[in-house]
């Protein structure tokens, strides 16, 4: 039996109103990310108050987490793409250092 190995990556967790979800996933993919997760209707509290996460009308109307793990090379570009997003729209990036087994999963050709 081969032993599980592991690989050092950084894991990227974006949350933002659902309707800026489609701006986020065009990012991660022209940056390079070779997947993705969304988890939706987030509940929480921040700086713009509490959010509930019941689906109010539609999915635009939530928060949505989007959660990639990607190479260290690739932080730098999607943070920078995400920077003029921020200025304008209430969101925040979660970074985090992470182990990751089966690479072949998170390798792109």
């Amino acid at each position: 039996m081969n032993a599980l190995t592991v690989a050092a990556m950084k894991k990227l967790e974006i949350i933002v109103e659902g309707e800026q979800q489609g701006f986020v996933v065009d990012l991660l993919d022209r940056a390079g990310a070779s997947g993705y997760t969304i988890l939706h209707n987030l509940s929480g509290k921040g700086t713009h108050g509490v959010h509930k996460g019941h689906l109010m009308f539609n999915d635009d109307s939530v928060l949505v987490m989007i959660m990639t793990a990607v190479p260290e090379d690739l932080v730098g570009p999607i943070l920078e793409g995400l920077t003029p997003f921020f200025n304008k729209h209430m969101g925040v990036v979660l970074t985090s250092d992470i182990q990751v087994s089966r690479m072949v999963k998170m390798q792109t050709d």
